[in-house]
């Protein structure tokens, strides 16, 4: 392929992505998919590497792109069919993040996928044992239905059995199942644009094309990623605690550069705890995949050719490698978030002109639940908080940040879907750290239960303050409080209507010392 016809085999692959993006977010049912876009979607090729994605989260993305070589591997796949999974432990992230996967046949006759496509969205209920399916666990099996892959479509028919078994754990079956077959329908989607450009390029040449893809996105990678010294960068930062009485929990990395080549080495990570902010493999390679992305020219193709550089080292049952059955429903979100600020610590070291301070380090969690009438009803919700400030500007205000890309939810459709009403929503003025450049404040947001409720708390930044950089200070942690009462980082408590619960995360680190 020549240039142009590179760039525009670049653009048609990362079309998919982004329509199955928009038949997936107008088709979804529950406000955690359709306004908060809590989802991703990607095409991989014949063995699971990673080809294409659009522009979702990245938590979702980088955990697929490391971890769907073994998934489809191990499975028989005819046309039609579609598999659903959740498990951490076999290419999961969490089990509220459900995958769909469907295979790509081109050409009549066709023995074996060209290709695959798959999406990824957050499901607010997938029956654990608190709702919004976020519990302070102690084991896997709290956080709800555990699917290893499974056939949920076979030929092009849905498996009633499989889809009823899924939807008689939720509290909501009839908008899991809209949110199911918004996830269908979206791979439907990709799969009819990527049939077609299989089919007019022809499958040979478009494994071809595959294959310049991948290595122009390396090239670019290691053009980018040479650009940062040789040597060897350590940095430790420590989570606030797990939950379940584990506090600093530290985690520890060793970058080792040589040319374009680069090994993140998390030897002195804290061993698996009891709580749930363990990681699985995947999530932390997500992680350390996402914070080196950041570093690479931006028109790089997302496709698994751009992490060629970059290798891990992570200590099997350790916090960032757990084993089973560990809890993991916090290390999706906010282990995950700690990496980022890990990686990019030790970055600053090699290239601090182009490192920004921590931000504020939290997804900030919030789910609750409980009955409305005959009806039950599960909100799960991640707040945005003050960006670090960087060489080339103060950070942003109430925005999210690194591993995380969804939307708020609208206060409208809040107070449409649920019995809650917003009292407060605005930025939490000064929360920012000082500097040169000024971090960007963090946000308050206040719930008022107009019914009682099961509340879920997880968050971070509370106890350890996002950290400032080149003479910077740290941002101002955050605080969670019940009718005016401080709580605690990680907490599950029963609210009764009329109770009043505020958010208030972090803001981000500054950087420079002032004049």
């Amino acid at each position: 392929m020549n240039p142009v016809e590179l760039s525009l085999f670049a653009g048609r692959m990362a079309a998919v992505c982004e329509e199955m993006g928009a038949v997936l977010r107008r088709t979804a049912f529950s406000p955690n998919i359709k306004d908060r876009l809590d989802f991703s979607c990607a095409v991989f090729d014949a063995a699971g590497e990673l080809c294409a994605q659009a522009a979702h989260i990245p938590v979702h993305l980088g955990s697929m792109a490391y971890a769907m070589r073994d998934v489809v591997g191990g499975l028989e796949w005819r046309p039609g069919d579609m598999v659903i999974l959740n498990d951490p432990f076999l290419g999961g992230t969490h089990l509220p993040d459900v995958t769909l996967i469907a295979p790509v046949f081109a050409g009549a006759g066709a023995e074996r996928p060209a290709g695959f496509v798959a999406n990824r969205a957050h499901h607010a209920d997938i029956g654990a044992v608190t709702p919004g399916s976020m519990p302070i666990s102690g084991r896997l099996e709290e956080e709800g239905m555990i699917l290893p892959p499974t056939f949920i479509l076979r030929g092009g028919e849905i498996d009633v059995a499989v889809m009823e078994r899924i939807t008689a754990v939720t509290r909501n079956s009839l908008q899991n199942r809209g949110d199911f077959a918004a996830q269908i329908s979206a791979n439907r989607c990709g799969l009819a644009r990527l049939e077609s450009l299989v089919s007019r390029l022809g499958v040979e040449a478009y494994r071809d094309a595959l294959r310049a893809l991948n290595d122009y996105a390396e090239r670019l990678a290691r053009a980018g990623l040479g650009a940062i010294p040789d040597g060897e960068y350590r940095f430790r930062d420590v989570l606030d605690d797990d939950g379940r009485g584990t506090r600093d929990i530290p985690l520890a990395l060793t970058l080792r550069v040589a040319g374009s080549d680069i090994e993140a080495d998390f030897t002195g990570t804290a061993p698996q705890v009891a709580g749930n902010v363990n990681c699985p493999l995947a999530v932390t390679a997500a992680a350390v995949y996402y914070a080196f992305r950041c570093l690479m020219p931006p028109e790089i193709p997302d496709c698994l050719g751009s992490f060629r550089p970059l290798r891990l080292i992570v200590p099997e049952g350790s916090v960032l490698n757990a084993r089973r059955p560990a809890a993991v429903a916090a290390g999706n979100v906010e282990t995950s978030t700690r990496v980022v600020d890990v990686v990019l610590g030790a970055l600053a070291q090699a290239v601090p002109e182009r490192i920004p301070a921590a931000s504020h380090g939290s997804m900030n969690n919030i789910a609750m639940g409980g009955r409305s009438g005959a009806r039950a009803w599960d909100y799960y919700e991640t707040l945005g908080g003050g960006m670090g400030a960087g060489p080339a500007g103060g950070g942003l205000d109430g925005v999210q940040t690194h591993m995380t890309n969804t939307l708020n939810t609208p206060i409208e459709s809040l107070e449409l879907h649920y019995p809650l009403r917003i009292r407060r929503y605005e930025l939490r003025a000064g929360s920012g750290g000082t500097g040169r450049r000024r971090g960007g404040d963090g946000l308050v947001r206040e719930y008022e239960l107009l019914e009682p409720a099961t509340v879920t708390l997880i968050t971070e930044r509370r106890t350890h303050a996002p950290w400032g950089l080149a003479g910077g200070s740290p941002g101002v942690c955050g605080e969670n409080r019940h009718n005016g009462g401080l709580l605690p980082a990680k907490v599950c408590f029963e609210a009764a209507a009329g109770d009043r619960v505020r958010i208030e995360s972090a803001g981000g680190g500054g950087w420079g010392a002032q004049d």
